[in-house]
């Protein structure tokens, strides 16, 4: 069952529901059709509806014969088919469950199948309960969350719902009775109908998914972020725009950087939308050549520097890629990579920004719809997958950014993720659209935690984001040396589950520095949640927070439907959000980017996440589908690992497992099977 309760309180209420006469009559017909009792009917409907709020198809649940002990557990698969299978079904499960119980098996009454030894604990009573005749015993008599009763006989039967306040609310027991009048009128309806493809759902509620649970509408300015900053660059050009070690750059020394770029990549060769690789470490360099790309009209690629030119090969043929601007000191991999790629063409950083070449504003029309970026994230193929996103989607993004952490004018922001990580554009960029300051975290730095920590001190850092498991290395580092973080304004953790006794030590260590924990997928141009916090919250797991503005996020089950509020589904995304697809990959794209049934023309992602709504109307993170895992805040396909490993000779088969955290927190593949021919 799932827990829906806006205010829990310890208690039992009822709910009763009349099924309407026509209905009724329907229902009897129905049953004499197939040759079962009426009972029979809304019992097939109970396993339905705890089918589909629990998001197994396989439920057990208790039964109250009219006569005899009880609940007796009943087991039953609502899998896909038919009402009529569903109702036949149930019908062998009914009466299979009455004949055991009355085996002469010495079992005490109501005991389930297993007589317990002594000493042993009993095993818990089943969580919904279904009595067919209107069975009246105390639900606090009890261990079950819910129980459905059909009282009033066949002419007028009547659903009486009995819960627990403290697991589910008013508001969600007329929601479950409502299901089972969604479910009878289905079967009544048609019994030989999928009863698979039917929805739960009202009007009102599939209403509330689909419009209340979205992020808020907030119109866009029609500009592309490289224009935002220059819009900043014309009001302060001297202020200092981003740092790194000892050398910095104002926003017009950046900017006049970045326009040389910009204008030297249509000569050589570019062409609106076509990716343009930058292969180099995070520095000054880096940054013009991000706002280069961007100002030129081409989709940015990052290529890290110290990939296998392998690997690099792969990106740049699967993107198409005939132009890479690098820098002296990052080219060791790429020659190799580009040794077999004659028809891509690196350019130097070095030789298009010094001299007297053109340092003003290009300017060339850039759409909204226009293509801004593609990021490689792991494949399971052993392909790693390039999602593209667009200009729309990356404003979006960067405005939430700027909302939910605080990013004004002055603002310090520290870049500290790999470029290859889609974390690390906002965390360039957010800074240069509101007039702030970024500081590029040196590799070295990062790998030292004191170090670390003396680095954004020294850099009056107020923004920050990590991965989860890099803030519990900080935390101990704290633990170990207590010192003030007195400019720190907000920190915000992503790419792995944020555990609720990291946020309690958090707030412990560092109170009054807001903890923002961050969800979203590289193919959805990066975080589409939020959770802001003040404070750890006081009970469960830490959850997703809401959807940002202009960004819709569903759950749903296999056909794309929503499930009922509380129940587990798929999460998928729609809005400005959704990227264009895999880049010359048309069926993965076909696969996971699909059109939004419930507005035609729009993209809708599905990508691997489960999880369920809450009632303060926050997304709860429940776990993934697949073999997806992260590492240190990567998304990384064990299947990708295993195809690396089939490629070593002698290798037959692979397995990887990810097998929990080492010191310092996080998902770490430590178990790795090779079987050798």
């Amino acid at each position: 069952m799932p827990r829906w309760a806006a205010a829990p309180v310890p208690g039992v209420a009822e709910h009763t529901a009349t099924v309407p006469g026509g209905l009724a009559r329907d229902l009897g017909r129905r049953a004499r059709e197939l040759g079962v009792p009426v009972t029979t009917l809304f019992l097939a409907a109970h396993v339905k509806v705890l089918a589909v709020l629990s998001g197994d198809p396989h439920v057990r649940t208790g039964y109250l014969p009219p006569a005899g002990p009880g609940p007796l557990p009943l087991e039953l698969t609502a899998g896909p088919g038919t009402w009529r299978q569903l109702v036949l079904a149930a019908r062998r499960a009914e009466e299979l469950t009455v004949a055991r119980a009355e085996e002469p098996t010495g079992r005490p009454a109501g005991a389930g199948g297993l007589c317990p030894g002594p000493g042993a604990v009993p095993p818990p009573g089943p969580e919904a309960v279904f009595a067919p005749a209107g069975d009246e015993t105390p639900l606090a008599a009890r261990t079950a969350v819910l129980d459905v009763a059909v009282a009033g006989g066949e002419a007028r039967p009547v659903l009486r719902l009995r819960h627990r306040t403290d697991v589910v609310d008013a508001e969600c027991a007329g929601r479950i009775a409502g299901y089972h009048l969604s479910v009878l009128g289905g079967l009544a309806a048609d019994p030989g109908a999928p009863h698979h493809r039917c929805s739960l759902l009202s009007p009102a509620e599939l209403r509330f998914q689909l419009e209340e649970l979205a992020g808020p509408a907030r119109p866009l300015p029609d500009l592309r972020c490289h224009e935002v900053f220059e819009e900043r660059v014309r009001r302060r050009p001297d202020a200092v725009a981003v740092v790194h070690g000892d050398r910095q750059w104002t926003y017009a020394e950046l900017n006049v950087r970045a326009n040389r770029l910009a204008r030297a990549l249509p000569a050589a060769g570019l062409r609106p939308e076509d990716p343009v690789a930058v292969v180099t470490a995070r520095d000054l360099d880096w940054a013009a050549a991000v706002l280069a790309v961007l100002k030129a009209g081409g989709a940015y690629l990052p290529v890290d520097p110290e990939y296998p030119p392998a690997r690099m090969a792969r990106m740049l043929t699967r993107a198409g890629c005939r132009l890479v601007l690098t820098e002296p000191g990052a080219t060791a991999h790429l020659d190799r990579a580009l040794a077999s790629l004659p028809g891509t063409r690196r350019l130097l950083i070095p030789d298009l920004t010094g001299g007297d070449a053109d340092g003003t504003d290009p300017g060339p029309p850039v759409a909204a719809d226009r293509l801004a970026y593609v990021f490689f994230t792991s494949g399971s193929t052993g392909e790693p997958k390039g999602a593209m996103c667009e200009h729309a989607g990356l404003l979006n993004h960067l405005y939430a950014k700027i909302d939910d952490l605080g990013i004004g004018e002055g603002t310090v922001v520290a870049q500290t993720a790999s470029q290859c990580f889609d974390i690390s554009l906002w965390q360039l960029l957010a800074g240069l659209l509101t007039g702030g300051r970024t500081l590029l975290v040196e590799q070295d730095a990062i790998l030292d935690a004191d170090r670390f920590l003396d680095t954004i001190t020294a850099g009056r850092v107020n923004v920050l984001q990590v991965v989860p498991s890099y803030l519990d290395v900080l935390l101990s580092a704290l633990d170990r040396a207590p010192r003030a973080l007195p400019d720190l304004r907000c920190v915000s953790v992503t790419g792995e589950a944020l555990k609720r006794e990291l946020a309690e030590r958090w707030f412990a260590t560092v109170p009054g520095v807001r903890l923002v924990n961050a969800y979203g997928l590289t193919e959805t141009s990066d975080d589409t949640n939020h959770e802001v916090m003040d404070r750890a919250p006081e009970s469960g797991p830490v959850p997703l927070g809401r959807p940002v503005a202009n960004v819709r996020v569903h759950v749903v089950d296999d056909d794309l439907v929503p499930v009922p509020l509380g129940a587990p589904g798929a999460i998928v995304f729609s809005g400005v959000c959704v990227g264009r697809g895999y880049v010359n990959d048309p069926e993965r794209t076909r696969h996971a980017y699909l059109t939004d049934p419930h507005r035609p023309g729009e993209r809708l992602y599905r990508g691997g996440d489960i999880g369920r709504w809450r009632p303060d109307g926050k997304l709860e993170y429940l776990g993934r589908r697949d073999s997806q895992v992260k590492i240190r805040g990567f998304r990384i396909e064990t299947g990708e690992v295993e195809n690396a490993l089939l490629r070593v000779s002698g290798v037959r088969d692979a397995a990887v497992v990810a097998t929990g955290g080492d010191d310092r927190g996080g998902n770490w593949p430590r178990s790795t099977r090779a079987r050798r021919r």
